[in-house]
């Protein structure tokens, strides 16, 4: 079993870790400070992402994407979290994996425009009453002929202010289940602008400062059959190609900013003297940085083999989950044991733990909450034995 990076991931790696530092990072300090990604910003660095090969990475070749094999993603999507995440979901975009689902003219209206940069995806899911609780939505789809009226109220909808439409999941009937009667799912494509779709602005957020929530509504708004994507009825065949792309992906980036506070760490564990030595030497702060790598390495090497696993075919929804649950969790210790070594000078704005530490707190909740993914790891464990 060869555990190594090959050549090509590590200059995947060392190509994105460059437009970061070079591109990004700049801007850093003005969008933590004001909460706002300029307008002017967004083209001209998605033009420089496209020049420098990192845009659409996740997606295919043969529909125009960089085509990247999932242990080489997950690896670009480390070194790209390493910068604020509204900067780089904006400017670097990966658009959604249920795009694929595109067929016929939906191709070349939503899928190949978000590919070439010309437009820009949001899923909408979570609604108020709902959570976690998908089967639960009251957003709903009834059919009109060959049209579909959708009703109802989506939020925490990300990326919607950027977006150019959206791709909403409805309720759209009703089946019979050993369990009682479950709601069926249908995915929809709508246009911003369209006819009764209303997007507000949604609730301040602590985390994530720049990449915004939104409020999105729907008022008896007609769309046509084409507006389907995927099949009728199987909302969640679509939904399930994204969750698990974007729960492995929230895993890779939780590594790379876990990394960052690692470094601020260990420099300051280093440089940091008090009682006349470096406070590295103190098991107080030693043994913290000992907890630290060791937690980040177990995230890094299950996220490595959850890629390899989906490359190979053989991936599961337990491993997904177990990748997403302990990167998470992971990055929450590793930043908040990260304030406690630099003490008082943590929690200042000079430094990014506590963008970090406050970033962080999110992780657990949205792409499937920490009590999601146990629930998920815990069926897989105990159905095989009747349990």
């Amino acid at each position: 079993m060869d555990f190594a990076l090959t050549d090509e991931h590590r200059m995947i790696m060392e190509t994105t870790k460059a437009f970061v530092d070079r591109e990004m990072k700049p801007h850093e300090d003005e969008i933590e400070r004001t909460g706002v990604i300029p307008p002017e910003l967004v083209p001209e660095l998605r033009t420089k992402a496209i020049a420098a090969g990192l845009y659409a990475a996740n997606l295919p070749e043969e529909v125009g994407g960089v085509g990247l094999d999932t242990v080489s993603w997950v690896c670009f999507e480390k070194e790209l979290s390493k910068t604020n995440y509204g900067l780089h979901w904006t400017t670097v975009c990966r658009p959604s994996n249920a795009l694929l689902a595109c067929i016929g003219e939906q191709r070349e209206k939503y899928l190949f425009p978000c590919v070439r940069g010309e437009k820009a995806d949001c899923l909408a899911m979570t609604e108020p009453g709902a959570g976690s609780d998908l089967r639960g939505m009251k957003a709903s789809a009834k059919q009109d002929g060959d049209d579909w009226i959708l009703s109802g109220t989506k939020h925490f909808i990300s990326y919607a202010d950027w977006a150019d439409f959206a791709i909403c999941f409805m309720a759209s009937g009703e089946e019979d289940t050993p369990r009682g009667k479950k709601k069926l799912i249908t995915a929809f494509f709508v246009d911003k602008g369209h006819p009764g779709f209303t997007i507000r602005d949604g609730y301040r957020n602590v985390a994530h400062r720049g990449f915004n929530n939104c409020i999105l509504e729907f008022d008896n708004c007609r769309v046509p059959k084409e507006a389907v994507l995927g099949e009728v009825h199987k909302g969640f065949d679509v939904a399930n190609d994204w969750l698990g792309a974007t729960r492995l992906q929230i895993a890779a980036g939780c590594v790379g900013r876990a990394e960052v506070a690692m470094d601020h760490s260990l420099n300051w564990a280093v440089e940091r003297k008090q009682f006349g030595q470096q406070i590295g030497k103190f098991q107080g702060v030693s043994f913290k940085l000992a907890d630290m790598a060791t937690q980040m390495r177990a995230s890094w090497l299950l996220t490595l083999e959850t890629a390899w696993k989906y490359d190979a075919g053989t991936v599961t929804d337990m491993d997904m989950a177990m990748a997403k649950l302990h990167a998470t969790e992971m990055l929450q210790m590793v930043s908040d044991e990260a304030i406690q070594i630099h003490g008082g000078m943590g929690l200042m704005d000079e430094l990014p733990l506590e963008r970090i530490w406050r970033d962080a707190r999110l992780e657990r909740i949205w792409e499937g909450t920490s009590e999601i993914q146990r629930h998920i790891i815990s069926r897989s464990l105990l159905r095989p034995m009747g349990g």
